[in-house]
């Protein structure tokens, strides 16, 4: 991937998932990324262990490549005035503290912006940054119960269940990297910085816009389905003779060659099954059929099958699946990393490419402070200072 932010200088005072997660893809596509940590403990995400990747968490190791580390005490006014002193000279400033915590320590959008008129404020938070619960902390699974997606997972007689991955947390981290781009374009236009703000709650909701918009056209309040679309049927997971696969006949062409392929083209005929509609209603006899069929062969001998009938289906496959996948391995999407202090470390590269080209990886996950004298050097501090603001574990 062209480096296109190449000399964009971004902050970072974040930590966890969703703010890393942001200021990683800023890094991936050029930015010099400082991130700011606390001494002697660092991002929370450092402490995410088991699983370990050597001797250090997986999940720190998984989002905050391509940046530098440096340890600052953001408790000692020194500290937040190396902090102010690296802002002044940033383009891009992200953080995850709440509201009223930035704005204590002189972090607020306008006690900044007023000593950087060009600087890009971007603010990520659980709740949003105005409303009764502006100041509340939140997390992944906390933003999933509270925005309903827990109440759309899961099956109906089993206790709710959150989604695997964070798609709360990554999706924020995402909307936040979209919001910091477009206030760079408007930037080149106008010179001014702007102030991004995105929250964890509204990614959530965001998430749920097509059931969201379900529920407001019809006033059913949709619950958890399993692996059902509340849509589409067939389109949900049947158990082979070896496992679980899943299928999709979307529309009424593919409901017919899935017919077809499983050797009951009478389906398509049958009164009950005639439209999308009718399968909806009659959705649990439809399922029945259609699973006393899958069962006869192998998840593989039936996505040969349903692969050529032009139905779209998969195996549910596990990550070790996965990774050793053909097709994965064709897009490259993981990568292989030499030269690290973690043997036989990693990436999950960005999903998507320019001209053929994904992620530069310029920086690799740095250890806890291993920039914090380069990074005070650049931001105006003689040595004298540097050792005695070690010294003082005001930096380190």
């Amino acid at each position: 991937m062209p480096d296109t932010l190449s000399g964009i200088i971004v902050v970072d005072l974040t930590q966890n998932i969703a703010g890393p997660y942001c200021t990683q893809l800023l890094g991936d596509f050029g930015a010099s990324v400082l991130k700011i940590e606390r001494p002697g403990a660092g991002d929370d995400s450092r402490r995410w262990a088991p699983p370990y990747w050597g001797d250090e968490s997986a999940a720190f190791l998984a989002f905050n490549r391509n940046k530098k580390s440096l340890c600052v005490d953001l408790d000692d006014p020194r500290g937040r005035e190396i902090a102010r002193k690296l802002m002044g000279k940033a383009d891009v400033f992200v953080h995850s503290m709440k509201p009223q915590s930035a704005e204590a320590r002189g972090f607020g959008y306008e006690q900044l912006s007023a000593a950087n008129r060009a600087l890009i404020y971007c603010a990520i938070s659980g709740f949003g940054d105005r409303g009764p619960a502006r100041d509340l902390p939140g997390y992944d699974p906390v933003l999933q119960a509270f925005t309903g997606n827990m109440s759309l997972t899961g099956y109906p007689d089993q206790p709710p269940a959150r989604i695997g991955a964070p798609v709360i947390d990554m999706g924020t981290g995402m909307w936040a990297f979209i919001g910091v781009l477009i206030a760079l374009m408007e930037r080149d236009k106008t010179g001014k910085g702007s102030r991004v703000t995105a929250s964890l709650l509204e990614t959530g909701v965001a998430w749920t816009t097509l059931l969201m918009a379900g529920y407001l056209a019809s006033g059913k309040v949709p619950g958890r389905m399993g692996s059902n679309s509340p849509l589409v049927a067939p389109y949900e997971a049947f158990e082979s003779a070896d496992g679980w696969m899943m299928i999709a006949a979307g529309n009424d062409r593919l409901f017919g060659a899935l017919c077809n392929a499983l050797g009951t083209p009478e389906l398509r005929h049958d009164p009950r099954f005639l439209t999308n509609a009718d399968r909806i209603a009659n959705r649990a006899v439809l399922h029945d059929k259609v699973q006393q069929k899958v069962r006869l062969r192998t998840a593989a001998q039936w996505v040969e099958i349903l692969r050529e009938a032009g139905v779209p289906c998969s195996p549910i496959n596990s990550l070790d699946q996965v990774y050793a996948d053909e097709q994965v391995k064709a897009l490259g999407i993981i990568k292989d990393v030499s030269e690290f202090r973690v043997p036989g470390f990693k990436i999950i590269d960005v999903p998507m490419s320019v001209n053929g080209q994904r992620s530069v990886l310029h920086c690799k996950p740095p250890r806890l402070g291993e920039h914090t004298t380069e990074v005070l050097r650049w931001a105006g501090y003689t040595g004298q200072e540097i050792d005695e603001l070690k010294r003082d574990k005001v930096a380190g």
